[in-house]
């Protein structure tokens, strides 16, 4: 999702685009220039990394210089001299950070580090000193006061978004309380820099290194090819290497043959950051956030940070979404008992009736079960899944049916890695309407995950139309060989497109009202729903196709295919109601309340034993240690909503099959009352108008995952 709500591409004549850290006075910095490229986009064969702190610096000066300019106005306050003036201010400083954080997010190095460091301090002061502008926000209030009730459509709900943005972030506050607001939202910015430098640094070393090809028995050849690429990429301690992912379970534990070294991956996995390699303990930054998060809420006048967070969502209050996860839990609770005992049982079959299923093998036996129970598996299918037809022949030829939009690569705009593509989006009238990146494949220097953001988003006001990215961890081929894609792998292409077309469908008026500035517990909506395309079969025939034959997958296989998505579904949902949990539980102390670092990992079981969730066979997608989405991300006590707009984006897939799914008009009302919209509405209102549906049927999440 989109890295500023936690909440990418070839090159021209250069093999790797590389930052020059020297940089001539004469030089006119291209951050801070007009671009001459299409869409005004950032060009990085002309950037530097020594362009990034001047560019901040120039840009936060100009930031303050438009706010001092809007408190010096003499003039009564009005929307005209002080909200726009307002939206307008930190322009600049947004293009600047859009282009800075996509590189520490996807393509860091050491120096893009430091600067990161040098940069995080300066952004907080700047928004804690706008934030706690005594005179800028009288103003904002006269015009809220006088002018809200006549004001309308996206000038009164850009209004009340200020205003109300003012208000969460103290602006009532006595002036003691401010500040120690301020010095909250300082440290926090301090501690969320090193947590996401230790995580990327220990989920890196945490590499699983193999010395031998026969213990990667069980793996295809294209992931043995590819264990041997990031050993090398990696300093060769071995000739294999096995690559950490963000999440807790990992992909080669559906394959591997050899339990030790099963074992061996799934405990670097969750012990990558819990201390026990003393070099990375993220428990020390968990406690402090936990603590500092809390007491901003009760500054603020709430009980808890859970509290304060939700009051500006969907689900408003922790105990809605604590009804809502324990719902949820009680209706899968049984389901994952009988999934977990048909597993062990399966396994017991060929180990022996004193086996006894641990975590790490659960991958394993579940694939051969799936094997022997629908003759099924990975390898069998990764064929009909190259990334370039899945993008190309799925992901676009979707876009293009249901919405009227065509895609034409761009290979003259230059890119941050080689690995990346462009593509000039055209709306259904011809008219060139946005630009699409892609970022997919894992390297070092990229965090783990996937998500959305853009390099511009789009506004009416600003005359800007969206420059999109996507970033996914898919393997990289070597060269010659097909890049093949999990089934998994290729939901997350149409999950993340998903957002990308939220963004790009954006027809709004206002840069902070448009595209994906909605909710948390919307925002994923757009996006689990563009995972519904991939599986309807014109879609899929169309890029579920051989890599060497260009033949479709045969009806027979894809039959099985299909029928095996949901095959012991029980735990995918139970992982990520885990983490939701664990992600409301340490979200609803009282700062008294928050445990000391050598306690976290105590709180968590306890936490998860409350919720009735606690099950060492499935345990949290991510534990607390390696909570990003928490700690490091925009998803504190927000973790929820991936689950609460799952219910959405299923009740949207119904709508759309009973109207027809990939019927123009059916998108084009989908475009019209809800992806074009932005937050420009009420939120549940856009759904309602879409499905007709008063209030979302919660049921059909467990439905739609076959429980």
């Amino acid at each position: 999702m989109n890295t500023r709500t936690i909440l990418a591409i070839g090159m021209t004549s250069i093999t790797m685009l590389t930052f020059n850290s020297c940089q001539q006075n004469s030089r006119e910095n291209p951050l801070l220039a007009e671009s001459s490229l299409p869409f005004g986009v950032p060009d990085f064969s002309k950037i530097q990394n020594a362009d990034f702190m001047p560019a901040f610096e120039a840009a936060i000066q100009q930031t303050r210089d438009n706010i001092q300019a809007i408190v010096d106005n003499q003039d009564s306050a009005t929307f005209q001299n002080t909200i726009l003036p307002y939206e307008d201010s930190n322009r600049q400083l947004t293009h600047v950070s859009s282009v800075f954080f996509a590189l520490t997010e996807a393509n860091k190095s050491d120096e893009l580090s430091e600067i990161e460091k040098k940069v995080q301090p300066l952004l907080t002061a700047l928004s804690n000193d706008i934030s706690f502008n005594t005179s800028l926000f009288e103003r904002i209030k006269q015009v809220y006061d006088k002018e809200h009730d006549k004001l309308t459509g996206e000038d009164q709900k850009l209004l009340e978004e200020i205003y109300k943005d003012f208000v969460r972030k103290g602006a009532l506050l006595a002036d003691e309380k401010k500040t120690r607001l301020k010095e909250i939202n300082l440290r926090i910015s301090e501690l969320q820099q090193q947590w996401g430098d230790l995580l990327q640094e220990a989920t890196n070393s945490a590499i699983v290194w193999v010395d031998k090809k026969e213990d990667l028995s069980g793996l295809s050849e294209t992931d043995i090819a590819q264990c041997a690429k990031d050993a090398e990429s990696r300093g060769g301690k071995a000739p294999y290497a096995i690559v950490i992912m963000n999440t807790t379970q990992q992909a080669p534990l559906a394959s591997l043959d050899n339990r030790e070294l099963r074992k061996r991956v799934y405990e670097a996995s969750i012990y990558r950051t819990d201390g026990t390699n003393p070099k990375y303990n993220t428990y020390p930054i968990v406690s402090e956030i936990a603590k500092l998060r809390a007491e901003q809420a009760e500054l603020m006048g709430y009980p808890c940070y859970a509290a304060y967070s939700l009051d500006n969502t969907m689900a408003k209050t922790p105990d809605n979404v604590n009804a809502f996860l324990r719902r949820l839990v009680n209706d899968y609770r049984s389901k994952a008992d009988a999934e977990t005992a048909a597993i062990e049982e399966f396994a017991q079959k060929t180990e022996g009736a004193d086996f006894q299923l641990q975590p790490y093998d659960r991958f394993y036996y579940s694939a051969k079960m799936k094997k022997a129970m629908l003759n099924i598996s990975e390898d069998e299918v990764k064929p009909y899944f190259n990334v370039d037809s899945v993008l190309l022949n799925g992901v676009f030829y979707a876009a293009n049916r249901v919405y009227g939009l065509t895609f034409k690569e761009r290979t003259d705009i230059p890119t941050y890695h080689p690995d990346m593509r462009v593509f000039e989006v055209f709306d259904k009238d011809g008219s060139s309407m946005a630009l699409f990146y892609g970022d997919y494949y894992r390297r070092p220097s990229k965090r783990g995950g996937a998500w959305m953001d853009a390099f511009i988003e789009q506004s009416h006001h600003w005359n800007e139309k969206p420059v999109i990215f996507n970033v996914c961890n898919n393997a990289k081929a070597p060269e010659g060989k097909p890049s093949l894609l999990t089934w998994d792998e290729v939901t997350t292409m149409f999950h993340e497109f998903g957002h990308a077309l939220h963004g790009m469908l954006s027809n709004c008026n206002y840069h902070r009202l448009a595209g994906t500035s909605v909710a948390r517990d919307f925002v994923e909506m757009p996006s689990q729903f563009n995972e519904s395309f991939a599986s309807i079969p014109e879609v899929f025939d169309h890029y579920a196709r051989h890599y060497e034959t260009n033949e479709p997958m045969p009806a027979e296989l894809k039959e099985r295919m299909l029928k095996s998505i949901n095959f012991q579904s029980a735990y995918a949902l139970g992982e990520n109601l885990a983490a939701s949990c664990l992600d409301m539980a340490w979200h609803m102390l009282p700062s008294k309340d928050v445990p000391e670092a050598d306690k976290c990992a105590d709180f968590e079981i306890e936490a998860l034993r409350q919720y009735g969730i606690l099950d060492a066979q499935i345990p949290p997608r991510y534990r607390t240690s390696y909570f990003n989405h928490v700690w490091g991300g925009g998803y504190a006590a927000g973790y929820y909503s991936y689950l609460w707009t799952e219910v959405l984006a299923v009740n949207v897939a119904d709508t759309f099959a009973k109207l027809g799914a990939l019927k123009p008009e059916t998108g084009q009302a989908m475009r019209d009352k809800i992806l074009s919209r932005g937050n420009t509405g009420d939120l549940m209102q856009m759904f309602t108008d879409f499905t007709g549906m008063k209030q979302p049927d919660a049921s059909a999440v467990l439905r739609a995952r076959g429980l």
